[in-house]
C-alpha cells in the first residue's frame, strides 16, 4: 500500500473558469473571431469530409477546433507539450473541441509505436479526444482519397502540373532570394496531359523519383515557397495504416491545409518555421473552395514561437542519435526532454501545465532557462509530495552510551509528519536505535568555518581543548560528537556519539540543549536498502547544437549517479510514480519501470534549489 498523499494543488491548466488566463495574441484573435461571428455559421457533419459532406451537418457545436498534429515518427518532447496545453487548453476554454490528428503521410519513418506513445502521453497531461459524444481521434492517411481527389480537381483546373524534371533540374531552376525561377519545361502541358500521367503515377507506372507533381503558382514569387511548390511524389513505401494502396504520397505543405479543413479547423496553430508556408496553405484552401470540393471560411493558420529550453536538444534526430548511440538508456531515461523521459523523471502533468503557462506565446523566438522548468516541478510536488528521510551516502553513526542511557537493545519510536502542511494525513513512525546511518557528508573531522554538523573534540590554535559538536537527530535525540574510527587507508568507518538524556523531539524539555545543527537519518534496525539515481542535465552546454556544434561533446559526463542509500521503512510501500520529498535533499520518485518492493529504486527528480544558479 502507498503513502497517502495530499490532493494535488488545481493547476493552472485544470481552472479555466476560476482564474484569468494571461491575455497573448492568440487569445486575442480567438475572441476577436468570436465577437465577430467568424465560424459562427458553420456546420459540422459529425466527422471530417468534404463541403457537401459538412452541408448536410447540424450548426457545429464546437466554437472553435484547433487541432494537435503530431507525425507519429518518434516521442514527443516537451516542446510537443507546450503545444498540446495550448491547443487542447485553447479549445477548453473558449468551448471549442481540440482534434488529436496523426499527420501520417511519411510511411517510412512511421511506427504504431509512436502512435501508441502520443496517445498515452496527451491523455497523461490530461486531456482527450471525446468531445460531444464523438471521437475527435484522426490521421490523415484517411484522407488520401481526399487528397488525391483535390489533387485531380488542380491538375483539371489548370493549377497542377506533372514535372519530369530531375530533383536537381527542379532545385536550380526554382532560382533563390536574389534571381527568379524558371519555368520548367513540362509546365505548358494540357490538363488533359497531366492528368493522364499523374494517373500513370498512382497506377505505380513510374519510378521512385520519375516525376512529381506540382502546383502551378508563381515561379517569380518573392516567396520561394510559392514557386510551383511539390504536392505529390512518388514513393513505394509500405504505409503502417494503408499497408500498399499508395505508391504516391501527398507533401507535407499539401496535405496540412486540406486535413485542417476537412475537420472544420478553425485556428490552425504552428510554430514559426511554418510561417512562410502560409501563403500557399491560403492559396491552396481559396482554389479547393472555389472548386466546391472544401467548406467555407477556411481554417487561418497562426504563428507562434517554438520552445528553445537551456541545455535541451528537441531535434527528434538528435534525440534518436543519443537513444541509438548508446548516450541515454532509451526514450524515456529520464535525462531525456522526452514526454516519457520527464514523465519517469518525476515530472507532474501540474508541473508541464504551469510551464506552459508561465513560459506564455509570443511571435519572438527566445530562450528559457531550464530552472523554470524545474522551479514549476518543484511549486507542484511541494505541496503534494510525501516527506521521507533517507541517507544517500551513508555510515554508521554509533551512540557508545545507548546501552545505559536507553536499556541494552532498546528500539525508540519515532514519529513524523507525513507532510508538514497537511496534519490530516498523520504521520510516519520509525525507530531509533544505538546504532544510525548518517550521510557521510555529515561529519567532518576538521570542520570548515560555518560547519553546524557533527565534528569530534579537537583542539584550537591557542591550545584550548574544544568538545565535539551537539546535533539534534531530526525527530529523535540531541547527540555529542566523541570521534570517529577509520580504516587502513584513512577512510572514516564509524562515526562515534553519546546520547544526551532527555532530549528527545516532542517530548518536555527537549529544547533544554540547544543545537545549531540538525541532521536527517535512518536506523539501521529499520532501514531499507534502496538504489537511487541522481540525475542532473544531460548537457553542460546551455545551447549544446546553436551554430552548428557538435551537440555530442556538451554531454554531462556527471550526468547520472547510482548510489546504494538507506530509507526510512515509510518507503516500503511505496509504489512505481509515487514521489516523495527526501528531507535535505530533494524530490524523489520511486520509477516506474525498475521500482519493486524487493528492491526500491528511487530516481532524483528536482533537487530542493537551483544547483546552477549562478
Amino acid at each position: 500500500m502507498s503513502l497517502p498523499t495530499p490532493a494535488t494543488p488545481k493547476p493552472a491548466a485544470a481552472a479555466a473558469t476560476e482564474t484569468v488566463k494571461p491575455s497573448n495574441f492568440l487569445r486575442q484573435i480567438i475572441e476577436h473571431d468570436l465577437a465577430r461571428g467568424t465560424y459562427a455559421m458553420r456546420r459540422w457533419g459529425g466527422s471530417p469530409g468534404d463541403a457537401a459532406h459538412h452541408a448536410q451537418g447540424e450548426p457545429d457545436p464546437a466554437k472553435i477546433r484547433t487541432r494537435f498534429p503530431p507525425e507519429p515518427n518518434g516521442y514527443l518532447h516537451i516542446g510537443h507539450a507546450k503545444s498540446i496545453c495550448l491547443n487542447f487548453g485553447l479549445a477548453r476554454d473558449y468551448g471549442g473541441v481540440c482534434h488529436l490528428r496523426f499527420d501520417d503521410t511519411n510511411p517510412e519513418k512511421e511506427d504504431v509505436e509512436y502512435v501508441n506513445s502520443i496517445m498515452d502521453s496527451v491523455k497523461w497531461l490530461g486531456f482527450g479526444w471525446e468531445n460531444n459524444g464523438e471521437s475527435n481521434l484522426y490521421q490523415a492517411s484517411d484522407y488520401f482519397d481526399f487528397m488525391y481527389r483535390a489533387a485531380e480537381y488542380l491538375i483539371e483546373a489548370g493549377h497542377a502540373y506533372v514535372d519530369e524534371q530531375t530533383v536537381e533540374q527542379i532545385r536550380i531552376n526554382r532560382g533563390d532570394f536574389g534571381k527568379p525561377g524558371v519555368n520548367s519545361k513540362f509546365r505548358a502541358r494540357t490538363p488533359a496531359e497531366n492528368l493522364a500521367r499523374f494517373r500513370e503515377m498512382q497506377g505505380g507506372q513510374h519510378e521512385d523519383g520519375a516525376m512529381v507533381l506540382r502546383a502551378k503558382i508563381d515561379m517569380a514569387s518573392p516567396n520561394i515557397n510559392l514557386r510551383d511548390p511539390a504536392i505529390y511524389r512518388i514513393r513505394r513505401a509500405t504505409h503502417h495504416n494503408t499497408g500498399d494502396k499508395w505508391c504516391i504520397y501527398p507533401m507535407y505543405t499539401f496535405a496540412h491545409p486540406i486535413e485542417d479543413a476537412l475537420e472544420n479547423i478553425t485556428h490552425s496553430l504552428c510554430t514559426l518555421e511554418f510561417e512562410d508556408q502560409r501563403p500557399f496553405y491560403d492559396w491552396l484552401l481559396e482554389r479547393l473552395i472555389e472548386g466546391g470540393l472544401l467548406s467555407a471560411p477556411p481554417p487561418r493558420q497562426y504563428e507562434f514561437a517554438r520552445l528553445n529550453l537551456t541545455y535541451v536538444v528537441t531535434s527528434k534526430r538528435k534525440l534518436a542519435q543519443l537513444v541509438y548511440d548508446h548516450k541515454v538508456k532509451g526514450w524515456d531515461d529520464p535525462r531525456m526532454p522526452t514526454i516519457v523521459g520527464l514523465r519517469r523523471r518525476g515530472y507532474t502533468p501540474e508541473a508541464i501545465h504551469l510551464f506552459a503557462e508561465r513560459i506564455g506565446v509570443t511571435k519572438s523566438d527566445s530562450w528559457i532557462d531550464y530552472s523554470t522548468l524545474e522551479g514549476c516541478l518543484r511549486e507542484t510536488l511541494d505541496g503534494s509530495a510525501s516527506r521521507a528521510m533517507a541517507v544517500l551516502d551513508p555510515v554508521k553513526l554509533v551512540l557508545s552510551n545507548w546501552d545505559d542511557v536507553m536499556g541494552a537493545g532498546f528500539l525508540d519510536d519515532c514519529s513524523a509528519p507525513i507532510h508538514p502542511h497537511h496534519p490530516e494525513l498523520s504521520k510516519r513512525s520509525f525507530k531509533i536505535g544505538k546504532e544510525v546511518w548518517i550521510d557521510r557528508s555529515d561529519f567532518e573531522e576538521t570542520p570548515p568555518k560555518g560547519f553546524f554538523r557533527l565534528f569530534p573534540p579537537r583542539t584550537d590554535p591557542s591550545g584550548t581543548a574544544l568538545p565535539g559538536s551537539k546535533v539534534r537527530l531530526k525527530y529523535g535525540h540531541v547527540i555529542e560528537c566523541t570521534g570517529c574510527t577509520k580504516d587502513a587507508a584513512g577512510k572514516i568507518t564509524e562515526v562515534h556519539a553519546t546520547l544526551i538524556p532527555d532530549t528527545k523531539s516532542g517530548t518536555p524539555g527537549s529544547d533544554s540543549v540547544k543545537v545549531k545543527g540538525v541532521i536527517t537519518w535512518v536506523a539501521v534496525a529499520d532501514g531499507l536498502s534502496a538504489e537511487v539515481r541522481l540525475y542532473d542535465r544531460l548537457f553542460t552546454d546551455a545551447q549544446p547544437d546553436a551554430g552548428g556544434k557538435d551537440f555530442i561533446e556538451g554531454l554531462n559526463p556527471n550526468s547520472l549517479k547510482v548510489v546504494q542509500a538507506v530509507v526510512e521503512p515509510s518507503l516500503a510501500s511505496a509504489k512505481a510514480d509515487d514521489k516523495f520529498q527526501f528531507e535535505r535533499h530533494g524530490y524523489f520518485v520511486a520509477d516506474r519501470v525498475d521500482h519493486t518492493k524487493a528492491k526500491p529504486v528511487f530516481n532524483l527528480a528536482v533537487g530542493l534549489k537551483d544547483s546552477w544558479g549562478k
